[in-house]
């Protein structure tokens, strides 16, 4: 495996010549829009298979896998365009391995909306161990409030991915209110119900485990939200599911501020399963242009979770969209749109602009001008991936779980498919 920085007056064909690596499976692992037009400083992932199957009349993808003593997931993995199109062809060639060897086995987490596009799911399925499903909320009563998650539940399953149900404070309006999230943590009674419920609807729709995701605590709660975490973690134990909790980017026991001082990373992580570093938003719509996940910001968290909470138990979050400011920023003016990290490469391949990697954060990012406005793109792309898997690797973490799926990222799945054995439950 290579990772390839794209230099000026390079084409797809004198990259393939060069590194030995077909234009079709460069294309495929990375995304390419137009081959022509390759944008100055883009970070591409450049796959050689080391074993290659030429199918013939009657093979299906269970019988190669089966050859091969490896699962139908690995060969869709492997082989990203059958996903969507998993019909076999006389005289196709199918990759079993690559020459990158496999650095150990991690978990993959990805959280979703119920409103994603179907195939940009199914794109990352098969690549995960997780599918938390974002996400249900209660009423003031104990009665929950559901996505749509039955068809995000059987397309999990399809694909080996376990559905892991979640639960915040968003309502009936799909916004989040802190006082509801208050008053289950200091009412033992709602939270029974809210817990009965939870058990109910896991058991009927197939979760296997719950992920706890409330933030913005006051501090005045912290003490009743362990105690609602203890109680939670009580009641799923004994039915047979897994608690996990996200915890906010904190890098040591006394940050102060409303979004970290009641996330106890001891105390939670002795609670819970598993965890979630949220290592993201340093870049974030109302705040000044940067990386969204600086990998120097994220290392001084990890290294702090770390030092309190099992490594075995930790995923590190990791951000699949980037942002797009609009310059001068302007405090309180200044608001930055979403966008996919695909996406961000093709608007640099459209507007002619050099993508730069800043070695500090380990981030791409280009400038470019639209109808006489000044923008700047930060995103993720191979190359910052490779760093945070690092780091995993580094600090033993049980691996990443990504904010969010609403995007598509093959050369994401791609790497992480090529280095590492995806543990399927």
């Amino acid at each position: 495996m290579v990772i390839y920085t794209v230099q000026p007056g390079d084409t797809l064909y004198s990259i393939s010549q060069r590194f030995g690596v077909s234009p079709q499976r460069i294309t495929t692992d990375n995304a390419i829009l137009d081959p022509r037009n390759l944008p100055p400083g883009q970070g591409l992932i450049l796959l050689t298979p080391a074993v290659t199957y030429t199918v013939s009349q009657g093979d299906t993808l269970s019988s190669i896998a089966a050859r091969y003593g490896v699962t139908v997931y690995v060969l869709l993995q492997n082989n990203p365009q059958l996903i969507l199109s998993p019909t076999l062809h006389v005289g196709q060639t199918i990759v079993i391995h690559f020459t990158a060897g496999k650095r150990r086995r991690v978990k993959v987490n990805g959280y979703a909306y119920d409103y994603i596009a179907p195939d940009v799911l199914r794109k990352a399925l098969p690549y995960l161990t997780y599918l938390t499903i974002f996400g249900y909320g209660f009423t003031d009563e104990g009665r929950l409030i559901p996505p749509d998650d039955r068809p995000l539940i059987a397309m999990a399953r399809e694909y080996g991915a376990t559905p892991v149900m979640l639960l915040s404070s968003v309502t009936e309006d799909g916004n989040f209110n802190s006082r509801r999230a208050s008053m289950l943590f200091n009412d033992r009674a709602l939270q029974d119900r809210v817990l009965a419920n939870i058990l109910a609807a896991m058991e009927q729709k197939g979760y296997t485990g719950l992920d706890i995701d409330f933030e913005f605590i006051p501090p005045e709660d912290s003490g009743a939200y362990l105690g609602f975490l203890e109680n939670a973690a009580g009641k799923l134990h004994s039915a047979g599911y897994f608690l996990h909790v996200d915890l906010a980017p904190k890098s040591s026991d006394a940050q102060k501020g409303l979004l970290y001082e009641s996330h106890d990373y001891r105390a939670i992580g002795d609670i819970a399963d598993s965890v979630l570093l949220m290592t993201y938003e340093w870049g974030y719509t109302y705040g000044p242009p940067m990386a969204v996940a600086p990998i120097n910001h994220v290392r001084r968290v990890a290294e702090y979770g770390t030092s309190v909470i099992e490594p075995g138990k930790i995923q590190l979050g990791i951000p699949n969209y980037g942002y797009d400011w609009i310059l001068p920023f302007q405090r309180g003016v200044t608001r930055a749109t979403a966008i996919g990290n695909e996406y961000a490469v093709d608007i640099a391949r459209r507007q002619g602009s050099a993508i730069i990697f800043d070695h500090t954060a380990q981030s791409p990012y280009f400038n470019y001008t639209r109808d006489g406005l000044r923008h700047i793109v930060w995103y993720e792309d191979v190359r910052s991936i490779e760093q945070k898997y690092s780091l995993m690797d580094e600090l033993s973490f049980a691996g990443g779980g990504y904010w969010n799926l609403m995007y598509p990222f093959q050369q994401n799945w791609s790497f992480v498919a090529a280095r590492y054995n995806i543990l399927k439950l």
